[in-house]
């Protein structure tokens, strides 16, 4: 049984990465609904918080049906970092997850995300101020290092629970790749097979497939795995990888059918909880991944991204369905 502090998530937990602008509680709703076992917010500027800024209180709604589900911090101030846990501490989530993986430059720049990698014990000083500021588990999201020469990432491990984490999720790449090239996994094996780390050890990157997910299961050796890219548009992955584990079967992969109820449930929550007109808006980056595969499909995509009401988007799914009900996907 894998746990972080009294949190149990079962014999090898999947998790759900926390990615800008797609894990909102829409996103999360469907991916929980198909097998996601832990789930992380947006990741949440301290500053902000601090601030009071309307976009980062907004990413502080959870729900009940999400549980268990962590809220994701990022920022290079240790007394700003910890007043914002404490502000997290209110909303009563189940842990507080630090972003010390984000590679993006306006993140970067300001020490925060990736950027803390180049400055270990400031990095250290950050969590530690974190981890006493809350009653919450504390867990680390980072990368294998900032760059190919600096990969330090089997210290920031030991250094880490030295200070109280509960667990570490790491993306098997350095800041300078990006997202770029493949992930590289072999890090993460040697953190968790280092005697000294207790914590749980959660792998992440280029996850995205039942049997990618049981290889790297089995030749890393880690307790769970974080997907995140493979799920946009495809919250089925975590069915998916649960059953193949479990029977060595791949099960049947979605019909069209299956892909336009969920994309509506999506659509609906989005509408719910942003409002009927940034709630459209925002579905719009989603069409393209949930409808992968069919072809011929440019006319559709049209339309759903240029449609102004709900009624307009359910009505074109509608007409999705009719139009490929006797046809294959192919991707």
């Amino acid at each position: 049984m894998v746990k972080i502090g009294n949190i149990e998530l079962g014999e090898f937990p999947l998790l759900l990465a926390p990615m800008e602008d797609v894990s909102d509680p829409p996103f999360r709703a469907v991916c929980k609904q198909n097998g996601a076992d832990l789930m992380y917010t947006e990741f949440i500027s301290s500053e902000g918080l601090i601030r009071n800024a309307i976009k980062s209180r907004m990413k502080l709604d959870i729900f009940d049906y999400e549980r268990p589900i962590g809220i994701q911090i990022f920022g290079g101030d240790e007394d700003s970092m910890a007043l914002s846990a404490q502000i997290v501490d209110a909303v009563n989530p189940d842990l507080v997850d630090i972003n010390f993986g984000c590679p993006v430059k306006k993140v970067v720049c300001k020490g925060a995300g990736a950027g803390i990698l180049k400055d270990l014990p400031k990095m250290v000083k950050v969590t530690e101020a974190v981890v006493k500021s809350t009653n919450l588990p504390v867990t680390v999201k980072t990368r294998l290092g900032w760059d190919e020469n600096s990969k330090n990432v089997e210290e920031v491990a030991e250094r880490l629970q030295d200070v109280g984490i509960k667990a570490l999720t790491v993306h098997g790449r350095t800041r300078a790749q990006m997202y770029k090239g493949d992930a590289d996994w072999t890090l993460i094996a040697k953190i968790k097979n280092n005697p000294r780390i207790i914590i749980p050890i959660f792998g992440n990157g280029d996850i995205d497939s039942p049997q990618k997910a049981l290889d790297y299961k089995n030749r890393f050796g880690i307790d769970g795995i974080m997907i995140g890219r493979a799920a946009i548009g495809y919250p089925w992955i975590f069915n998916e990888v649960k059953h193949f584990f479990k029977t060595g079967e791949i099960l049947d992969a979605p019909t069209v059918q299956d892909r336009v109820d969920v994309c509506k449930q999506h659509l609906i929550k989005s509408v719910e909880w942003k409002g009927d007109w940034v709630g459209i808006v925002e579905m719009r980056r989603h069409y393209s991944q949930y409808f992968k595969g069919l072809d011929h499909f440019k006319e559709f995509r049209t339309r759903l991204v240029m449609a102004d009401t709900k009624e307009q988007v359910l009505e074109t799914l509608e007409d999705v369905v009719e139009r490929y009900a006797n046809i294959g996907i192919t991707a």
